[in-house]
């Protein structure tokens, strides 16, 4: 049976397309010769990801895997622009990190609350009621609607927590969270009972609280992928506390000074940064040592030689249990907020199928140049930046546009129209 809880998943999602602009005249009674009235084409609808604290998995995401938004609609005469497209509203967890399926760079973290749109719905084409000029009555043409643009996305889920409980499977990690919130999560003797992380709000005392993590047991090559580890230990990076519990009864044979090694080896091998992050070393089922205490002295003497606060406890009976509630919520009102993942996402340099013939054609002093790779270029293209300009101007340079038009007889001065782009032709 397919887990309830899934932190990752891949989407696709494309934005709707611009309508096209109309050509139309007005026609009335008794009026000889109306001017132009061709409305505009609605815009194509966005792609927004919204924030649902209702949900706390991206199990959706597993049975849909396409979303595209509505394409917005035609012009029409009358100077009666078409109707936007419908934007989709995807729902997300917070906490979900937004990549670029290609590249892997963050393009919004979900964890402020803040709706983020992904994909920009085309702008609709312009109607021939905006090319009328003093020398241009009859303007015959309007403009396409440009296409919406498209992403391969991954979403990634990192829970947000204060306090990460890590360590081993099997050293009281659920017995701890169960412990000190109000959360209930599989307990069982046994390895791997928790399958998948759990949330517990832990409260300290009147108006202060904090989330509490319980991740599923880390094991030996766990970055690298084994046992259960790999898929877990990114619900660790938002923490910016970790508690380490190690076993220190001896009841499996294990020693808990290689344990808490191992464990560390980890956690660094995962992320080097989230190994530095501050931990508190929790020995616990001290109530099963009895009177032998070298376990607990060894572990002690060798984490406080690393320069990590130690405590023992035990989470069946609850022993010690409140008392490092309070430790880490004193050692909370020290440390930043949780971790908030900036976007680092460069929108790629399109890549551009040129062999495809363009359309050149003369209206008057108006040159019309169409084609669907111009189409699709323009899609990508921010006018308002420069260096995105030049390389417009370049690849229509490169692609031999402007020598054409040179052939077909332009003169400086005229004006070249290119969807939703007017500029002045000059030597």
């Amino acid at each position: 049976m397919a887990t309830s809880f899934v932190d990752k998943a891949r989407i696709s999602v494309r934005a709707g397309n611009g309508g096209n602009g109309a050509v139309a005249f007005h026609r009335e009674k008794y009026v000889a010769a109306g001017g132009p009235d061709g409305g505009d084409g609605g815009k194509g609808g966005d792609i927004v990801f919204v924030v649902d604290d209702n949900m706390s998995t991206l199990m959706d995401f597993r049975y849909k895997r396409k979303y595209v938004a509505g394409n917005g609609a035609d012009g029409q005469g009358k100077r009666c622009s078409g109707k936007d497209g419908e934007s989709m509203y995807i729902r997300v967890p917070r906490g979900t990190l937004v990549r670029d399926t290609e590249t892997g760079a963050i393009m919004h973290d979900m964890s402020d609350g803040k709706d983020f749109t992904v994909a920009k719905g085309g702008k609709g084409g312009w109607g021939n009621k905006h090319f009328a000029t003093p020398t241009r009555q009859v303007p015959r043409f309007a403009k396409p609607g440009l296409p919406g643009e498209s992403h391969d996305i991954t979403l990634e889920l990192k829970l947000l927590a204060d306090v990460g409980l890590v360590g081993f499977p099997n050293v009281g990690k659920s017995t701890m969270l169960s412990v000190v919130s109000k959360a209930h999560p599989k307990i069982a003797n046994y390895h791997f009972t928790t399958l998948f992380p759990n949330l517990g709000v832990v409260y300290v005392d009147e108006g202060r609280s904090f989330v509490m993590a319980d991740i599923p047991g880390i094991i030996e090559g766990a970055s690298e992928g084994a046992g259960l580890g790999h898929d877990f230990l990114r619900h660790i990076d938002r923490c910016r506390l970790l508690i380490h519990l190690v076993d220190v009864s001896g009841s499996e044979g294990r020693d808990p000074v290689a344990d808490f090694d191992a464990i560390n080896a980890e956690l660094h091998e995962y992320s080097p940064e989230l190994a530095e992050r501050m931990q508190i070393v929790a020995a616990n089922k001290c109530d099963l040592c009895g009177g032998e205490r070298e376990n607990i002295e060894r572990l002690r003497a060798h984490v406080e030689a690393l320069g990590y606060e130690f405590f023992e406890m035990s989470a069946a009976t609850h022993s010690g249990t409140r008392e490092l509630v309070n430790i880490a919520a004193a050692k909370l009102q020290e440390l930043p907020p949780v971790i908030h993942f900036e976007a680092d996402y460069v929108p790629p340099e399109p890549v551009i199928d040129t062999s495809e013939e363009l359309s050149i054609e003369r209206f008057d002093d108006v040159w019309v140049v169409e084609g669907p790779w111009l189409q699709r270029l323009m899609g990508s293209v921010n006018f308002s930046d420069n260096e995105s300009l030049m390389y417009f101007d370049r690849v229509l340079r490169d692609n031999g546009v402007y020598k054409r038009m040179e052939n077909m007889g332009i003169q400086d001065g005229d004006t070249v129209s290119i969807y939703n782009l007017e500029f002045v032709y000059r030597d």
